[in-house]
């Protein structure tokens, strides 16, 4: 499963909820049938009850945000009762990505190596702060705190278990 975003409340009073959406792009998920919804962000896909499928009965962009309408949700209360829930989805249901497009799952782990070869620490999460991502990098008890823009991030090598960056090992 990959964790696309999460409910952070109610909009209106006909069920339809407001999304946070991590990363870029949450307008092609309006085109899937259906979300999968999970009190935990890390819920293994395999085991059953912790990602439920809901319905999309319709879906859209709303200002910089994104506002949602479950099939099975038809109140406000229905609403409130599924506020913060994670919303995800099986990688085979995801739209591809484009040439330099990520999925925060595909970037979570990956070990942050800067120009001069000094290894940083591993990606243990991402922040949306607004203006871009942040890259989230932990090595052992230090946190690094990375701006995902292209004058930080010269590469990643998915499949290598790399990301290459121009910042230096005391910053």
């Amino acid at each position: 499963m990959i964790v696309l975003g999460r409910i952070i409340g109610p909009f209106g009073v006909h069920g339809w909820v407001k999304v946070h959406a991590f990363g870029d792009g949450p307008d092609a998920w309006c085109a899937m049938p259906q979300w999968w919804l999970s009190a935990e962000a890390e819920a293994d896909a395999a085991e059953p009850g912790k990602w439920v499928p809901y319905a999309l009965a319709e879906a859209s962009l709303h200002g910089k945000g994104l506002v949602a309408k479950f099939a099975s949700v038809i109140d406000r209360s229905g609403a409130e009762a599924i506020a913060g829930l994670y919303v995800g989805a099986p990688r085979e249901s995801l739209p591809k990505t484009e040439a330099d497009e990520y999925y925060w799952a595909d970037l979570v782990g990956l070990d942050v190596v800067n120009m001069q070869g000094e290894r940083l620490g591993k990606v243990s999460g991402l922040l949306s702060s607004g203006a871009n991502e942040v890259l989230c990098v932990r090595d052992g008890e230090h946190e690094r705190l990375l701006p995902f823009v292209a004058q930080v991030v010269k590469s990643v090598e998915s499949g290598g278990g790399v990301i290459r960056v121009d910042w230096g090992v005391d910053w």
